[in-house]
C-alpha cells in the first residue's frame, strides 16, 4: 500500500470513510496530484497487515473504505483486499482511471460505489495520459461500470490546454449519449500538481458559464467543483 488516510468525508459521497492508496499507475497525467504513487515499488511503504489493523480499530467510527491511488485496479490482490474490508462490515468504494478494465470488471460486483475518471475523448486520451491507445481501456471500463448497476460518478478534470471548451462539450455529449447520468466537472487546481506548464496556463474564466450550463443540461445529476 502507498498510504492511508484514516478519516475522510469527501472521498465517498455521503459516507465517512478511510482512504487506502494503492501504488502504481501506467499513465502519466500531468495534473496528477499523487505522482509519488505512479511507480510501483518492490517494498510497500505501508504493509497491508498494518492497514487492516487500523481498519479494525476504526469499526464503528467510519462507514466505508475507499481504494484510491495510483490506480487500484493495477494491484492483482485488490479483490482479496476488498473481501477483507467487507468482512469488517464496511461499504467499499473505489477511485479508478479505468486503466485495467478486465480486473475492474472482476471487482465491480463487490463494490458499493465507484468514482471513474474520464480524462478526454476516448480517441484523444493520450493527450492527457501520455500513453498511446489508453482511451480503449477507459471506454471499456466505463462500459463495464454502466452495465454493472453499481452506484457511480464519472468525473473529468478540466484544463483549457488539455480540454478546450469545444472539446469539453463534445466529451460531455459523448458521455450523455452513452447514458451516463451522474457527472462531475472538476476544474483543474494547482495544488499538488508539479507540471509547470499546466500550473501557469490555467484561466480563471474557464470553463465559461455558458459551457457549464450546456454541460449541466445533459445530465440528470451534475456537479461543478472548483476547489
Amino acid at each position: 500500500m502507498g498510504g492511508v488516510t484514516p478519516f475522510t468525508a469527501t472521498d465517498y459521497p455521503g459516507q465517512l470513510a478511510a482512504a487506502v492508496f494503492v501504488q502504481g499507475c501506467p499513465w502519466r497525467c500531468g495534473y496528477c496530484h499523487n505522482p509519488h504513487l505512479q511507480t510501483r515499488t518492490a517494498g510497500s511503504p505501508i504493509a497491508w497487515s498494518n492497514v487492516i489493523g487500523l481498519l479494525k480499530r476504526r469499526v464503528g467510527l467510519i462507514d466505508a473504505v475507499v481504494f484510491s491511488g495510483g490506480e487500484p485496479s493495477m494491484d492483482p490482490l485488490l479483490g482479496d483486499a476488498i473481501a477483507q474490508v467487507q468482512a469488517l462490515g464496511y461499504k467499499v468504494g473505489m477511485h479508478s482511471g479505468g486503466t485495467h478494465p478486465v480486473r475492474l470488471k472482476s471487482v465491480l460486483p463487490s463494490l458499493d460505489w465507484i468514482g471513474l475518471d474520464i480524462k478526454a475523448e476516448f480517441a484523444d486520451y493520450s493527450t492527457v495520459t501520455r500513453v498511446a491507445n489508453s482511451g480503449l481501456q477507459a471506454r471499456a471500463s466505463l462500459e463495464a461500470v454502466l452495465a454493472s448497476g453499481v452506484a457511480y460518478e464519472c468525473r473529468t478534470t478540466a484544463h483549457p490546454a488539455l480540454l478546450p471548451e469545444p472539446v469539453l462539450l463534445r466529451l460531455a455529449r459523448t458521455l450523455a449519449d452513452m447514458r451516463v447520468t451522474n457527472y462531475a466537472l472538476q476544474v483543474f487546481r494547482t495544488q499538488g500538481c508539479s507540471d509547470v506548464a499546466l500550473n501557469t496556463s490555467m484561466s480563471n474564466t474557464y470553463p465559461s458559464v455558458g459551457v457549464i450550463e450546456q454541460i449541466a443540461g445533459l445530465f440528470p445529476s451534475f456537479q461543478l467543483r472548483r476547489s
